[in-house]
């Protein structure tokens, strides 16, 4: 069993998830406990926005299972993404 990830070891965990382009990650302070994630491109283009809910972010493999999704629908659109695997894996 995996240890749940805390908040900002998700935000970290996205951060990289989509390199060369940018993830803009953060967790709206309302409360909702919502994981709210941006990608823009070099040109400060948003490219995808993703909302995940705690329960998803909090552990690892619902975590990475939703990142790779977001990853394929982006090399599905059209962009070419860095190598990127779940930390700890």
């Amino acid at each position: 069993m995996s240890t749940p990830l805390r908040i900002n070891e998700a935000l970290l965990i996205a951060g990289h998830a989509f390199e060369p382009f940018q993830c803009i990650a953060w967790a709206p302070q309302d409360g909702n406990g919502e994981l709210s994630l941006t990608v823009v491109d070099r040109a400060s283009t948003r490219i995808c926005r993703k909302q995940i809910p705690s329960s998803a972010y909090s552990d690892p493999a619902q975590l990475e299972s939703v990142l790779e999704e977001v990853r394929a629908k982006l090399n599905q659109e059209g962009y070419t993404l860095g190598s990127w695997t779940m930390p700890g894996q």
